[in-house]
């Protein structure tokens, strides 16, 4: 009778599974007609172009090696895998913005960046990449110089764990936005 199970767990995971690595944003209907009764504009009628912030930090060894309150999350990498991964290859893949590398966006739509991770985390639009506020971060990631931007950050340009940012807007052509706190989380922008 049970038979069956194992394989309906694999396709409840599969579905799972491709469910979350698709796009989520919210498709408006069209707003053509709005906008020639002089309704609200098209920017309006959409809804955020959201950018997921991930990592997977473990709490007891983060917290152990950083200080109490750096990883609020169940789980994850240990810091020591999170170091050696980062020497080996310059970056760590589960410290990510997802959709990740390139974004497009209406123009006049608003990014809203969701901390999905257990770390803080910045979403900080910069006129070239670089490094971060984190001197050992950017030397392991190959990023010596710091983006100008990452040394003006406000105390609410941080994002906690569970937080937001939503104080950007899509704008015409291409935009570029990082972490600075982990400088090889990048996504560019590009509006339409």
């Amino acid at each position: 009778m049970r038979r069956s199970t194992p394989l309906l767990a694999a396709v409840a995971l599969a579905a799972i599974q491709l469910a979350c690595t698709q796009d989520m944003t919210p498709v408006a209907a069209p707003t053509a007609p709005l906008a020639a009764r002089g309704g609200a504009d098209a920017s309006d009628q959409l809804g955020p172009r959201r950018i997921e912030i991930l990592d997977a930090c473990d709490p007891t060894s983060f917290n152990a090696a950083i200080g109490a309150g750096t990883c609020a999350r169940p789980g994850g990498m240990s810091f020591d895998q999170f170091i050696a991964q980062l020497t080996r290859r310059g970056s760590v893949g589960a410290w990510t913005f997802a959709p990740a590398n390139n974004v497009t966006g209406r123009e006049g739509q608003v990014l809203l960046a969701i901390n999905r991770g257990g770390e803080v985390h910045t979403f900080t639009e910069v006129e070239e990449f670089g490094g971060g506020i984190v001197p050992l971060l950017n030397q392991l990631s190959g990023n010596p110089t710091v983006a100008p931007e990452c040394l003006a950050l406000q105390p609410d340009d941080f994002i906690p764990p569970g937080g937001s940012d939503s104080d950007d807007a899509v704008e015409s052509g291409t935009e570029k936005y990082q972490c600075c706190i982990h400088p090889w989380m990048r996504v560019t922008v590009t509006g339409r």
